[in-house]
């Protein structure tokens, strides 16, 4: 069994790299936006795209997360185990299924804006 622990340790610590990165590059391009944006530049639907990004981040992280706890609970299939896996699976899919919705909302957003600024230009 130890072989199942490192491999959901693995599968955990890309989870978190993955996290870890969209951070990152998240925080990166938001000061790039920021600087361009004391330059009098609209930034709004720029925004909601790096928000959007962030959030796929989040979910992919989420995923790989919930994939090391299922190792883990099948390399030690105890009650309590299952018990915890079931509740921890639970209120990720529950961030996820929101996190899905606001990205889906901010898509929707940023393509109404982008066809009121193309209405906007041919009046």
């Amino acid at each position: 069994m130890k072989v199942l622990d490192y491999i959901s340790l693995s599968i955990g610590y890309v989870g978190i790299l993955v996290i870890v990165w969209g951070v990152l590059r998240t925080m990166l391009r938001t000061i790039i936006l920021e600087l361009t944006k004391c330059r009098h530049m609209h930034t709004c639907c720029e925004r909601e795209g790096l928000r959007r990004e962030f959030g796929s981040y989040l979910l992919l992280g989420l995923e790989f997360l919930i994939a090391a706890d299922v190792v883990t609970t099948i390399s030690h299939p105890t009650l309590v185990e299952v018990a915890v896996l079931g509740s921890i699976v639970a209120i990720r899919t529950v961030i996820s299924f929101f996190l899905t919705r606001e990205l889906r909302m901010a898509q929707e957003n940023i393509d109404a804006m982008q066809r009121a600024q193309v209405g906007n230009k041919t009046d």
